[in-house]
């Protein structure tokens, strides 16, 4: 037999290793990250029912950042997938609407029976209504800015506002049982109107302002270790006061987008003068 012959043999009984099909770890860690939030919403409803309710604020407050961060990881990675997209909104539905309503219903509202539960579903119900609504709207190019209501984790975030003003400043009016009800119901209103919020994820910083930006980063960071609670507290006023420039701003924006669309601002045939050319929009 001769050595090529040898070759051909042994070429037929090598056998190829199959790849193993399927997803690999990086495009499974945005969706990991969202299932850690997820989690993180339940822990806090363990907490409230332990009467840990720093702890139960806490937790809620780390859902939020993860869901902050499973979007931005799924870009980075160009793991995005429908599948991502569904988990994510269901993830939100348990950790921004069933975990904060029922954090602040053991917290202040269980002692007005009825009326409290109510509130508490009347929050988790706008929640979802406002997630289902985000899914399926698609805005225009003026508002990449905006949301159309306020989003679910800054909901959730205000929904236990009175607990962390509380936790800084004790209890007082802030606790009051039926302050706390119009409270959750006020913000469950905000989520499901159409009054817009800064979508602060689109924003960008000019090159001059970046390093001050990140300073400023740093500040708040090491406040939330020195105070966490009156850290918090600043921040979520500041949110609050934003609401209405927001507001302002949308509005100004989609004139202008209408201006534009009607064919304002552009030269007419009866205005040009001979030799001009007319202008017309793109």
């Amino acid at each position: 037999m001769t050595r090529k012959h040898k070759k051909v043999v042994r070429r037929r009984h090598f056998r190829r290793i199959p790849r193993l099909k399927g997803q690999t770890i990086n495009r499974m860690v945005p969706n990991f990250i969202t299932i850690c939030a997820l989690a993180a919403g339940l822990t806090a409803v363990r907490f409230a029912i332990m009467s840990e309710w720093m702890q139960a604020v806490t937790a809620i407050l780390v859902a939020a950042v993860l869901d902050a961060l499973d979007g931005r990881m799924a870009r980075l990675l160009k793991a995005a997938s429908k599948f991502g997209a569904e988990l994510d909104s269901l993830s939100d539905v348990i950790a921004f609407g069933v975990a904060p309503a029922f954090v602040v219903y053991l917290w202040a509202l269980q002692d007005i029976g009825d009326y409290g539960w109510v509130a508490g579903l009347f929050f988790t119900v706008c929640c979802a209504l406002r997630l289902a609504r985000f899914n399926i709207t698609e805005l225009p190019p003026y508002a990449y800015n905006y949301f159309i209501g306020m989003p679910a984790p800054a909901g959730a975030c205000m929904c236990i506002l009175p607990m962390v003003l509380t936790f800084q400043f004790g209890d007082s009016l802030v606790r009051e049982q039926w302050i706390v009800g119009v409270w959750i119901i006020t913000v469950g209103i905000c989520m499901v109107s159409h009054l817009p919020t800064y979508s602060f994820k689109s924003f960008k910083v000019p090159h001059g302002f970046v390093l001050p930006v990140l300073a400023c980063g740093g500040l708040v960071v090491a406040a939330l270790v020195i105070n966490p609670w009156l850290t918090l507290s600043i921040v979520a006023g500041i949110y609050i006061t934003t609401i209405p420039f927001a507001f302002l701003t949308r509005r100004r924006l989609e004139a202008e987008a209408a201006h534009i669309q009607e064919g304002d601002g552009f030269l007419n045939s009866d205005d040009t003068k001979p030799g001009q050319d007319i202008k017309t929009p793109p």
